[in-house]
C-alpha cells in the first residue's frame, strides 16, 4: 500500500507514482477489456492517487484513445462497440430517449427529433456549449450524437434499411448545352430542392454528389416502416423537381428505392478521419435502379414492395438484369403521380 504523500520525501513519492503509473499502463495493455472498477482494484494504492495518476495519463495521451475509454469502462473493445451501433441504428440511442422530457424543458424550437434537444434560443445555447450538441450534417433535423459517436467509435453493424437514389438523366448533355456557370447553377437548385426532401423525410443523407443524391432511411431513426419513407421521399423528390406537371421538368430525374441489409458505419482513413457511410450489396443494388430508370420513374425493388406492404395492383412489373447481379431483380414502376396503397 502506499503511504501518505505528507509522509514520503519527494524521491519515495516520485519513485511510487512512477511505479503506479507504470502498473496502470501495463494493466491497460495486458488486459484490453478491462474496466476503470477492476482497474482500480488491481493496482495497489489509494484510490485518490490511482484516479488523480489516471487523469494523468489521459491528458499527456500516454494513453491512446482506445485505451482511453478502456479505462473508464465505457466500451471493452470493438464488439461493445458494434453492438453500441447497431442499437443506436435500430432502435435509436435509448439512453437520449431517457432525457427527452428535461430537454423539452429548454427553450425553444427546432429541436432534435430523436433526443429533443433544442437547437435554437437560450436551450439551444446551452446544449451548444455544455453537451457540444448542435445540427448534424448528416440530417439537421438530428443532432451531431451520431457523428461524434463515430468519430470516436470507428465501427457498425449490418442492419436492414431502405435507400433512395435519383440521379439526373442527361446531364452530359444538359451541360454540354449551358455555360458551366448556367449548370453549376441548375445542379445547385437540385441538391437544394432534393436535399430538403431528405432532410423532411428523416432520412441520413448519404451523398450530395455529382449529378446524383441519395439517402438513408434506417429504422432507429425513420421506425419499422422505413420503407414506404423511402417510396414517399422518392415520390417527393420527383414532384419538386416538376415531374408530373403538365409542363417539362426543369431538371430530368429517375430514382431508385431498395430495401436490404447493409453495413452503415463510421469508416475511417489513416489520418483519424472517420465518414459515416453504407457498404454493401443493398446499396449498389439501388443505384442500379436509379440508373435504370427513364425520366419521370420510380424503380421500386420486390424487397421495398414487400417491405413497405405496397399494394402493386396497376403497377408495371419489370425483371431488369442489372451490372454486377447475378439474378434478374424485380421491380415495380411508380411516378411522382402514382397513388401509394398499402395491402390490407
Amino acid at each position: 500500500m502506499f503511504k501518505r504523500r505528507n509522509q514520503l520525501d519527494p524521491d519515495q513519492q516520485a519513485h511510487e507514482l512512477e511505479h503506479a503509473r507504470k502498473a496502470l499502463i501495463t494493466s491497460v495493455s495486458e488486459h484490453p477489456g478491462i474496466s476503470h472498477k477492476a482497474l482500480l482494484k488491481r493496482v495497489s494504492g489509494n484510490r485518490s492517487m490511482k484516479e488523480q495518476l489516471i487523469g494523468e495519463l489521459l491528458e499527456s495521451k500516454t494513453v491512446s484513445l482506445d485505451e482511453e475509454d478502456r479505462v473508464r469502462g465505457y466500451f471493452p473493445g470493438q464488439d461493445a462497440i458494434d453492438t453500441t451501433w447497431r442499437e443506436y441504428l435500430v432502435h435509436g440511442r435509448e439512453s437520449e430517449f431517457r432525457y427527452r422530457h428535461i430537454l423539452g424543458l429548454l427553450p425553444s424550437n427546432p429541436r432534435c427529433k430523436l433526443c429533443n434537444v433544442p437547437f435554437q434560443g437560450p436551450g439551444g445555447s446551452v446544449a451548444r456549449h455544455l453537451f457540444n450538441r448542435r445540427p448534424s450534417k448528416l440530417n439537421p433535423r438530428m443532432c451531431n450524437e451520431c457523428e461524434e459517436f463515430g468519430a470516436k467509435y470507428q465501427g457498425g453493424a449490418e442492419v436492414e434499411l431502405s435507400l433512395m437514389f435519383a440521379d439526373v438523366r442527361g446531364s452530359t448533355t444538359i451541360a454540354e448545352g449551358m455555360t458551366p456557370t448556367e449548370f453549376g447553377k441548375l445542379i445547385d437548385r437540385f441538391y437544394k430542392a432534393t436535399s430538403k426532401v431528405l432532410i423532411q423525410s428523416d432520412a441520413i443523407i448519404d451523398k450530395i454528389i455529382g449529378d446524383q443524391v441519395s439517402g438513408m432511411y434506417v429504422p432507429g431513426f425513420v421506425g419499422p416502416n422505413h420503407a414506404m419513407h423511402a417510396i414517399e421521399a422518392a415520390r417527393e423528390v420527383l414532384a419538386v423537381t416538376g415531374h408530373g406537371d403538365s409542363s417539362e421538368p426543369w431538371i430530368p430525374l429517375g430514382a431508385g428505392v431498395h430495401t436490404g441489409v447493409a453495413y452503415v458505419g463510421a469508416v475511417g482513413a489513416s489520418d483519424g478521419t472517420s465518414d459515416i457511410t453504407v457498404l454493401g450489396d443493398a446499396p449498389n443494388t439501388a443505384a442500379r435502379l436509379s440508373s435504370n430508370a427513364a425520366i419521370g420513374e420510380i424503380l421500386v425493388s420486390e424487397a421495398t414492395s414487400q417491405s413497405a406492404g405496397l399494394s402493386i395492383e396497376g403497377l408495371e412489373r419489370r425483371a431488369l438484369d442489372l451490372k454486377g447481379k447475378t439474378e434478374p431483380v424485380i421491380v415495380h414502376v411508380m411516378n411522382s403521380e402514382a397513388s401509394v396503397r398499402q395491402t390490407s
